[in-house]
């Protein structure tokens, strides 16, 4: 477990602002905000309390405070938390200037005997896309709605890594479709599917994504009645497009690396003169098609229309360090950004 003490002597060499429209600061407060539920887990766990505790330095540092805590209804384990920025009074005024009122961050899955067994539930529950069926996001969803309609959506920031990303994606996708868009910060989002990324050979890694676009979207088409396909069918991704959270990726790692090519796949049809068959196929995955074809609700949580992607292209040491949330504060990364929106 990394320091707070040695992210403070990385991050005290700057001015601890988050109001500016600097993508680097607001990465590291959403990094460490998301880093304070895993140690508030931690610290419930091995019942630390009060001076012993661990966790209040990770919010306490961007004058943040802990309004409320989530707590799964299975295990008793802490999987989320609502900040509320409370920044001095003489330090900074932070209204109208797109600085989060609140912020809602979320907790991957932490190797710790007392919260195991439930996150692994959770993610076999992700992997089927079922996430949303699970008791744990409710009570996230339920969170996000009050603190939305109680500030505004402009006023709160979703953040999670893993897990936590996915729990986050999916209380946006949500609210997306209502019409309510709400910054979103994603850590190593996870994207299930073949690892056709992880292939070396580009030409043969593009002929495989085109194969897998065509058979996408021909089930797409199979799956879909004679009915619907004659009647004028809302494009889903049309209501969703206008949000675009922000993904942080690292190439290395295996559970998150997939989005580089969807969404490189994605512009290369469209060059291709593809664009109609990709559409089909980027909005649904081949599991959850053959899952609906069964009669389960099943919808690609991955799947999205528009994103701000971060790449990480900074060496790292194996797939623990690659998909870990610390290394998204570091003050002398490499990174590669791209904005993909919905055509």
């Amino acid at each position: 477990m990394v320091s707070f003490y040695t992210f403070k002597m990385m991050r005290e060499k700057d001015a601890i602002c988050i109001c500016r429209e600097c993508t680097h600061y607001r990465r590291s407060v959403a990094a460490s905000l998301v880093k304070g539920v895993y140690i508030l887990e931690w610290d419930r766990q091995e019942k630390l309390q009060g001076p012993q505790a661990l966790a209040p330095p990770w919010w306490e540092f961007f004058q943040f405070r802990l309004l409320h805590h989530l707590v799964d209804d299975a295990d008793f384990s802490i999987f989320g938390a609502i900040y509320e920025f409370k920044p001095q009074a003489s330090y900074y005024n932070y209204s109208g200037d797109g600085s989060p009122r609140y912020v809602i961050a979320f907790r991957g899955t932490l190797p710790k005997p007392g919260s195991l067994m439930r996150d692994l539930e959770l993610d076999l529950h992700l992997m089927k896309n079922g996430l949303h069926l699970t008791s744990r996001f409710k009570t996230a969803m339920k969170a996000v709605q009050n603190v939305v309609a109680a500030a505004g959506a402009s006023n709160v920031w979703l953040a999670g890594h893993s897990l936590g990303s996915a729990m986050a994606m999916l209380a946006g996708k949500t609210m997306a479709k209502t019409g309510i868009f709400l910054e979103s910060f994603l850590f190593n989002p996870p994207f299930f599917s073949a690892p056709i990324e992880r292939i070396k050979d580009k030409k043969v890694k593009h002929g495989l994504r085109i194969a897998s676009s065509v058979i996408t979207a021909g089930l797409t088409l199979a799956m879909t009645t004679k009915h619907q396909r004659n009647r004028a069918v809302e494009d889903p991704f049309a209501t969703l497009c206008a949000w675009t959270p922000r993904l942080f990726v690292n190439p290395a790692d295996p559970i998150c690396s997939e989005y580089l090519g969807y969404f490189e796949h994605r512009n290369k049809m469209e060059e291709m003169g593809a664009g109609i068959i990709e559409r089909l196929a980027t909005q649904n995955s081949i599991g959850s098609l053959l899952m609906n074809a069964m009669g389960m609700e099943a919808e690609a949580l991955h799947l999205i229309p528009s994103t701000s992607l971060t790449i990480n292209l900074t060496p790292c040491r194996g797939f623990r360090q690659a998909h870990g949330i610390n290394q998204w504060w570091g003050p002398d990364l490499r990174l590669r950004s791209e904005l993909y929106k919905y055509k």
